[in-house]
């Protein structure tokens, strides 16, 4: 199963990849020439560390956001981009969520919204932060991943995914396990 899952992966991101027209103005359409194409070609530069997510500083930002509020929190979603992550807090009752901020070991808030949908707490949050991505930068090297997240999956549980964008284009939300194993691709 993982060998179809990570061969649709490679065959849906190389589909992502747009052609781009080398002329703006569209010449040939009303001649019925056919326009010069180019069609994007990844340079296959993989993405450096500095810039991946940073997924090993989540259960570091779930701990000083605890620490602040006195306590364990439920969580809707909590993300990591290679510079921050983002914790939305649910309150009253999974109605609201309050967005915190953690960069470089400080916090910010903002007001809660409106909000619904699955939830969390920290202690089902199982991650290999030396692992999780290494599934997607092997399969998909060419791919930017943009930001991990670990959301509720409305039945108390966590989900773990990538989020990437192509060099040419278009992107990936890719549900990966705690140890990186993926679980299912889908464009978006």
């Amino acid at each position: 199963m993982t060998s179809r899952i990570t061969l649709s992966l490679a065959a849906l991101f190389v589909s992502l990849l747009p052609a781009c027209s080398g002329d703006d103005a569209g010449s040939g359409a009303s001649t019925g020439a056919t326009p010069d194409v180019t069609i994007c070609t990844p340079d296959g530069t993989a993405q450096s560390e500095a810039d991946l997510p940073a997924v090993a500083l989540i259960p570091e930002a779930i701990a000083a956001l605890e620490q602040q509020l006195g306590g364990p929190q439920q969580y809707f979603e909590v993300n990591a981009t290679a510079r921050l992550v983002n914790l939305f807090v649910a309150l009253n009752g999974a109605t609201v969520a309050q967005s915190w901020v953690y960069v470089d070991g400080q916090l910010t808030s903002n007001e809660g919204q409106a909000a619904s949908g699955g939830t969390f707490v920290a202690d089902n949050v199982d991650l290999r932060p030396d692992e999780v991505l290494g599934t997607v930068r092997t399969q998909i090297p060419e791919a930017i991943l943009e930001t991990f997240y670990v959301h509720g999956d409305g039945k108390g549980n966590v989900e773990y995914g990538v989020l990437t964008s192509a060099q040419c284009g278009g992107g990936l939300d890719v549900v990966v396990g705690a140890d990186g194993s993926v679980k299912s691709v889908d464009p978006v």
